[in-house]
């Protein structure tokens, strides 16, 4: 058996953190819209859940945010003049447009791309393909950056194989791990890959969401699994339930989420959640040599809707040292009756859960991402580990430069009235630009090349 370890890369919050409501289908987004936020709460809330997992002996990295506003695509869309004049215009003409140039979107790395660890892949390299989210439009900007910082911090080319996000087209509208789940023995073996989607594009015979969009096609699963050369026998399909995703179930992470051989999920995940089921025990007891540790939690225990509000299944399932696992869940599910019965449930069963620990991450929540929003897993040997940037990963050192340089540089408030102000973004640029220094990633943003060609 190789050691390998499941390394979880969170965003770090960007600086223009706001609550745009832009997220259509996301019932926290659409709640908090207009919402003044708190960016400086937000990157510590962030920094601090990172700190917490490091503490548990985790393997714990940050990927930086992107660069707002993207006043690139404004220029490209037509508007012409100054900084200060292309956000007066778009205050004026298009509001929502503004917004999502200012998306701090980027946080939630679930969404970044999704990885197969080497142990799956038929050439032995682990895959990586960054997502291209054209379901929406604030998040369809993010490709091309998270495709630089995973190149930047997954060089070496005889470990890590890159793959160019998906062609666009709702045809192939990926969402990256959002709505993947890796179940294995043991993070350096060979597992099961779940790919959950919401859509066949090209097959309209199945029932559809009504009330939200269903973003994740089979077709774009379907393209990751062959790009990554997974073996179609440990490779499984689900459908998402449209019911859920009419319920505030954009991703499958807000409705089911594993970790090794532990799986937990609502009654109401899965469209045939019986013949899906039937399937992963099947694959994973034949190829994996253990059995399936199935959480079930049914609709008597938990509504869809209950599950939307507190995000219980967005928690992090994370492996300890001594081979037992703690859920590490929103503070929400603390505070609902419901979901903390839940859990107290989950943690005297046996099931290899047996710690539950409660984080505060409001202000993503609020927008509508919880813990396991917030990072993207990524299985690594210890030789793949040293060949990783190793400026990302997150020390005691680094943990006190990044609050530090969080609590001189961030906003304490940010209202949707203040992104047309010019000075947000030199402000933005310096935060930025700080960090890249921290982080000794090079000059990684755009503004930067600009300023080192001139």
């Amino acid at each position: 058996m190789t050691t390998a370890f499941e390394v979880n890369f969170d965003g770090i919050v960007g600086p223009t953190h706001n609550y745009g409501g832009l997220a259509y289908g996301n019932i926290a987004s659409i709640k908090h819209r207009y919402s003044i936020s708190n960016p400086r709460a937000a990157v510590l809330q962030g920094l601090a859940k990172m700190k917490f997992l490091a503490n548990l002996g985790l393997k714990q990295a940050v990927l930086p945010p992107h660069e707002r506003p993207a006043l690139h695509i404004a220029r490209d869309l037509g508007f012409c003049g100054s900084d200060g004049q292309i956000l007066e215009k778009l205050a004026k003409e298009a509001p929502f447009l503004l917004a999502s140039l200012y998306s701090s979107s980027g946080m939630w790395t679930a969404n970044a791309g999704t990885v197969s660890p080497r142990a799956d892949t038929s050439d032995g390299r682990t895959h990586i393909t960054a997502a291209n989210l054209v379901s929406q439009f604030h998040r369809s900007l993010e490709s091309d950056f998270t495709s630089r910082i995973l190149k930047t911090i997954f060089s070496d080319e005889q470990a890590f194989t890159h793959h160019n996000p998906l062609p666009g087209g709702s045809q192939f509208s990926d969402e990256g791990a959002a709505n993947h789940t890796r179940l294995c023995a043991s993070y350096g073996d060979s597992g099961i890959e779940i790919f959950t989607y919401g859509r066949e594009e090209f097959n309209q015979s199945h029932s559809s969401p009504s009330r939200f969009p269903a973003r994740q096609t089979l077709e774009a699963s379907r393209a990751i699994t062959r790009l990554h050369g997974l073996d179609h026998r440990r490779t499984i399909f689900a459908r998402q339930n449209p019911e859920a995703i009419d319920a505030g179930v954009f991703h499958n992470d807000v409705i089911s989420v594993g970790n090794k051989n532990v799986f937990l999920y609502h009654a109401f995940a899965f469209a045939d959640p019986v013949t899906f089921l039937k399937d992963l025990r099947r694959k994973f007891a034949e190829y994996t040599g253990v059995q399936l540790i199935e959480i079930e939690v049914k609709p008597d225990e938990l509504s869809l809707k209950e599950a939307v509000e507190t995000y219980i299944f967005n928690s992090q399932i994370v492996s300890l040292l001594d081979d037992s696992m703690c859920l590490i869940a929103p503070i929400e599910c603390l505070e609902n009756t419901k979901t903390k019965a839940v859990l107290e449930r989950i943690a005297v069963e046996d099931n290899s859960i047996n710690q539950i620990q409660y984080m505060d991450v409001r202000q993503s929540m609020k927008n509508g991402g919880g813990p396991a929003c917030l990072r993207l897993r990524v299985v690594l040997t210890e030789a793949e580990l040293d060949l990783v940037h190793q400026g990302v990963l997150l020390t005691d050192d680094l943990y006190e430069q990044l609050v530090a340089w969080a609590e001189k540089q961030y906003r304490d408030e940010l209202h949707l009235d203040d992104l047309v102000d010019p000075s947000l973004i030199d402000e933005c640029y310096t935060t930025l630009d700080e960090l890249s220094n921290i982080l000794q990633v090079g000059s990684i943003y755009d503004f930067q090349k600009v300023v080192n060609d001139f």
